[in-house]
Formats: C-alpha cells, sequence, structure tokens
C-alpha cells in the first residue's frame, strides 16, 4: 500500500475543478494557464489567532475572493468572524457577525456553518433547543448586508452551493436531545438562491423510506436509534454535489451510509451503505492500544471499521462521479443510550462493565464467536487473550452490532457455558455471542463510486504507517520526528493517546485543481495536520505531502502549540489567489486558529 501510494502518476486529459463542500470557493479555473506540477507541496503561509484555546473558537472556514476576506465558524461565541486575507501571511480579524440581531431568529441560536460562493455568504444557525427547526441566513460578502433568511430543519449544519450556484444545500442533521426525548427527523434543504432577497426551498425528506427499515438494515445501513422511524435515525452530515450540479451526495455518518438526492425534484433518490473495511486483512492493520509504548500497527481479525465518514468530496473523471470520502467514525451517546465501549468491558468473563441500559435490556454479558477469534484464544467459555491490552482489550466498539440474531431479529443468547439459552435461562446468566466487532472509522481516505456506493479506492493503513514511520516530519519547520508522537491526541501529547480509539481521526476534505491535476486535502483531526493526495485518477490516488503546523514541544497543549483539531478545509486556486499561488485555508478548533498554507509545485 506505501510503495502503491508514494509511486508517481501522469493524467494526460484536463480534468475540471470539482471541489465540494462548504469551505471550498468552488469558483472556475482557466486549467490551461496554469502549470501542472509533478508533485505538490504545502507549506505554512500565516495564521490568525482568536486567542481562545479548547473552545471551538475557529471550525468551518470559506473565502469570497473578490472581496478577499475569510468567514470562519467561531462556536465559542455562537458566531462568525470575518477576517481580512488580502495578505494571507497575516490574516487580520475585521469583524464578528452575530444572528442575535435577525428579528425572527429565536434567542441563545448559534452560527453552525458557513459557505461562500457568487459573493454570498450563507450561515446555518442552530436554534434552542438544537431540536426546534433551524434557519439559513444569506448575506452579501463585500459589506455583510442581510439579503434573506429562511426556516429549515432541525439541527441545520454543513451548508454547499451548487457548482452553478443557483441553488444552496443544508444537512439538517436532526440529532436527538441529549435526553433522548426528542428525536426531529433528518433532512437537507434544496434552498434556490437565484433571488438572494427572496429565498425558497424544498425538503428532500427521507419518510419515503420509513417502511424500508428491515431491507436497508439487511443492506448494511446503520438503522438503532431508540424507537426511531428511518426519517429520524438517518442522520445527514455532509454534502457534496457533482459538477454539473444535478446530483448531491450526503454522508450520514452515524448510519455508515450515503444519500443521493436528485436535485431537480429534490427527492432522495437511494440510501446506499458504505459497507465495512476488514482489518483482519493485509495493508488494513491499525494500533489498538493506548497504552503502548511504541508504534505497533497490526492486523485485528474479526474487526470491522466502520466507514462513517465525515466530510466528503465529489470527482467526476471520465463521465462518472466519485465521492471521496474522510472517514472519522463516530458513536451515538444521548442520555442513558450509549454505544461505544471497549472490547474489554463489553466481553468481561463476569458480564458488562458500565453497559448502556440498552444493552443490559438484552443479556448479562457477552462471548466472542471462537470461529473468528481463536488466533487470539477465544473459545465459548473465555476470551482467552483477546482482552488483552496489546491484543484487543483497549479498542473501542460499538455493542450495537456483530452478534448473532433469530430470524426475527432478536438477539441469539447462550450460557455462560457456550450452549443456546432456553427459557430457563435467567437474562443475568444470558449472553450474547459476538461473531465480529465493529469499530468506529476507517483510520483512511476512500473512494467510492456515486452511482452504486462501492468502494472503489481505500488508503488502508497508510496514514498510520506514515505518521508511525521514519518519513514522517512534523512542525512548521517539519523539524519534529512524527512517530514520537504517534497518534497523540489534540489535547494532549502523548503517544498512542487515539489508538484505541480512531486513531489519527481523518475529518475534513477538500478537493482542488493545479494545473490538469486534481488533489484531495485530508484534515486530520487528532493528531493533527493536512495530507494531500493526487487524486486525478480516483482509482489510483497517489500520495503527495503531510503538513502539521502543531508544535509537539509544548507538552501540555495551550495556545503556543501552534495549530490543533483540523476542522474545515477551504482551498484558493492560484487564479482567484492574492499571492498568485494555489492556498489552502484551515480551521482549527481546539487551538482557536485559522491558519493559511499555501501549495507549490515539486
Amino acid at each position: 500500500m506505501l510503495r502503491n501510494l508514494l509511486a508517481p502518476t501522469s493524467i494526460a486529459a484536463a480534468i475540471l475543478l470539482s471541489a465540494c463542500g462548504g469551505g471550498s470557493t468552488n469558483e472556475p479555473v482557466d486549467a490551461v494557464a496554469e502549470q501542472t506540477p509533478s508533485r505538490i507541496q504545502m507549506n505554512f503561509l500565516g495564521r490568525y489567532e482568536s486567542g481562545v484555546f479548547g473552545e471551538s473558537a475557529a471550525e468551518i472556514p470559506a473565502v469570497d475572493i473578490v472581496s478577499k476576506r475569510g468567514f470562519v465558524v467561531n462556536s465559542e461565541k455562537g458566531a462568525l468572524d470575518v477576517l481580512d486575507l488580502s495578505v494571507p501571511a497575516s490574516p487580520k480579524l475585521l469583524s464578528t457577525l452575530r444572528v442575535s440581531d435577525i428579528n425572527g431568529i429565536p434567542a441563545n441560536a448559534v452560527v453552525n456553518s458557513v459557505a461562500s460562493k457568487n459573493g454570498l455568504v450563507a450561515i446555518a444557525i442552530e436554534s434552542n433547543p438544537k431540536t426546534d427547526p433551524g434557519f439559513v441566513a444569506l448575506y452579501r460578502a463585500s459589506d455583510l448586508a442581510l439579503l434573506d433568511f429562511i426556516e429549515v430543519g432541525a439541527q441545520p449544519d454543513m451548508l454547499v452551493f451548487t457548482p452553478n450556484g443557483s441553488q444552496l444545500l443544508v444537512a439538517n442533521e436532526g440529532e436527538p436531545a441529549d435526553d433522548y426525548a426528542t428525536d426531529p427527523e433528518g433532512s437537507v434543504s434544496v434552498i434556490d438562491v437565484s433571488l438572494p432577497s427572496k429565498l425558497s426551498l424544498r425538503t428532500a425528506s427521507f419518510r419515503a423510506f420509513n417502511d424500508q427499515v428491515q431491507l436497508l438494515r439487511q443492506q448494511g445501513v446503520r438503522i438503532f436509534g431508540r424507537n426511531a422511524t428511518v426519517a429520524q435515525d438517518l442522520e445527514p452530515e455532509y454534502i457534496a454535489v457533482s459538477p454539473d450540479s444535478k446530483t448531491a451526495y450526503v454522508s450520514l455518518q452515524e448510519n455508515n451510509a450515503m444519500a443521493v438526492i436528485d436535485l431537480a425534484t429534490a427527492r432522495v433518490s437511494k440510501v446506499l451503505p458504505f459497507g465495512y473495511k476488514d482489518h483482519g486483512v493485509m495493508g488494513n492493520g491499525f494500533a489498538a492500544n493506548d497504552k503502548d509504548t511504541g508504534v505497533s500497527i497490526a492486523l485485528h481479525p474479526g474487526v470491522l471499521g466502520m466507514y462513517q465518514p465525515d466530510a466528503i468530496a465529489v470527482h467526476q473523471f471520465n463521465g462518472v462521479d466519485y465521492v471521496v470520502t474522510a472517514n472519522e467514525g463516530d458513536a451515538r451517546e444521548w442520555g442513558d443510550f450509549v454505544e461505544e465501549m471497549r472490547v474489554g468491558d463489553l466481553f468481561a468473563s463476569k458480564g458488562f462493565k458500565g453497559p448502556s441500559i440498552d444493552l443490559a435490556s438484552l443479556a448479562g454479558g457477552a462471548i466472542l464467536n471462537p470461529a473468528t477469534f481463536s488466533y487470539c484464544g477465544a473459545s465459548l467459555t473465555s476470551a482467552g487473550n483477546c482482552l488483552a491490552n496489546d491484543v484487543l482489550g483497549r479498542l473501542n466498539v460499538t455493542w450495537t452490532q456483530g452478534y448473532q440474531r433469530n430470524s426475527d431479529g432478536s438477539p441469539k443468547l447462550y450460557t455462560q457455558l457456550g450452549e443456546l439459552a432456553d427459557a430457563n435461562t435467567a437474562k443475568a446468566d444470558a449472553r450474547l455471542m459476538y461473531d465480529n466487532v465493529y469499530s468506529f472509522g476507517a483510520r483512511s481516505m476512500s473512494v467510492f463510486s456515486g452511482n452504486t456506493g462501492a468502494l472503489v479506492w481505500d488508503s488502508g493503513d497508510f496514514i498510520e504507517q506514515y505518521t508511525g514511520g521514519d518519513l514522517c516530519k512534523a512542525g512548521v519547520l517539519r523539524d519534529t520526528l512524527c512517530k514520537s508522537f504517534f497518534n497523540s491526541g489534540h489535547d494532549k501529547v502523548a503517544l498512542n493517546d487515539r489508538s484505541d480509539n480512531k486513531g489519527p481521526e481523518p475529518e475534513g476534505i477538500v478537493l482542488g485543481q493545479i494545473g490538469i491535476k486534481t488533489f484531495a486535502f485530508l484534515g486530520l483531526e487528532r493528531v493533527g495536520g493536512v495530507m494531500a493526495f493526487d487524486i486525478s485518477d480516483p482509482r489510483n490516488p497517489v500520495f503527495q505531502d503531510y503538513l502539521n503546523t502543531r508544535d509537539f514541544s509544548v507538552a501540555k497543549p495551550a495556545a503556543a502549540s501552534g495549530d490543533l483539531g483540523a476542522e474545515g478545509l477551504a482551498f484558493v486556486p492560484s487564479a482567484l489567489s492574492p499571492t498568485g499561488k494555489p492556498l489552502l485555508i484551515t480551521g482549527h478548533e481546539v487551538s482557536g486558529t485559522t491558519s493559511v498554507y499555501e501549495v507549490v509545485g515539486k
């Protein structure tokens, strides 16, 4: 896998920019006038520091080229920071846009996301409580004049303009209330912005799939919320739009699936499962132990990774849409509904340790199927060595799937002796048998077919192999060996801190065209930094560069730590850049910084 990713490639045909996402400029570029690089490298140019650390003061960026302004979601303020990017090496705060002065917006509403195109800036506004309908507001970028606003679904978050600029889409995530007493439906609002002063919308709903719950589950779509319909359970996370502005692809992160929307009708045409990554297959290993004192990337048979992408983008190649994904992973935890557990706690010999009440209602404990887990000594009556820290014991997985079920969907129960349970077996003595365990995220970047949802390419274990190897250097000057801080979290510098839980955690992604090549920029939320891949041929991406502008010499992360918690990304093509070279704008939620990278050819 490493050799393939590092191999050079060349593309003969011109490929138009297909960058999608809330942070992309999505402006047309003259591909002929720009020289196509053999490879690219990212260099740190400058940053804006909000001065607020650990409070999500810089998350999602967007850029308006004409006014040379950057727009950054500041969740700590619940507002939008407006930056002067006329000198990209020295971004400066111009003002902060709040929504409290909009007549009709509820008190304590907050800004969730931002997108910009054609001199317009759109923001998603979450109500308080978040389960109430939210809003989208549209502004003129040059003077921040409010043009119009409109009510949308519950918890609107990621926004994106279609490439032709005629429509604005927003993902209404519809998460449950913290106590799970209310669970609004997820949806996507399709807003007509052809007349910015008079917005209108259509809603792409999932209600038509409510009677298909069993079929969707059989296909691999995770529908598992407490007493939820399909429309309530599906939670749109991120939207990418095809270059022809006809089709939208929506990541349903917790559901490990993707929705496809026909924008002509604003109807959901398909819900496609992403499937699972087999971590027992060569090239798909990962580090599973946060207590390890070194870098130990290994195969783990019986562990299936849920791709669960956060950000996605669309690249069209030879007339076919390919969906590029940042496979972050995410677990649900609402009130006493908790799906995430360590393997060691799920399969403890005396029964579950600290389960949610939903799990406790099924059985008193769980066993590993020796047909799958015999390699680490599992039997019908013992987990053997599988629960050791250096095997699977520390790994976080979901308890909601992987156990055997009867034909009616109910759990198949066993006794503590490994025999099938009967009516005389007390619930506390009954055991679930897991054929596999499912971990969160795939620790990778993937490419899927937009038409079928089939996996076309995955980076395998490359991200951890690279950041845990001798080639990777971190810091603005690239003077720190990455493996010394392998899988550190963004809240502390500690070797393997996140190895038990999603590893480097790829979260943000944006595409950008340079010459006739298309590149993907992938943000790693936990250890930090951005990876770049040449995806001109999406069936064979090629690694280009990794830049991590975090200062690992600061043992306890603080304002002096540089950039921590890469969240959102925005690409500025060279034809529209103040420096004449492509720029990458990165929002970092932990450090509260917005940084500018210059992308240069090599």
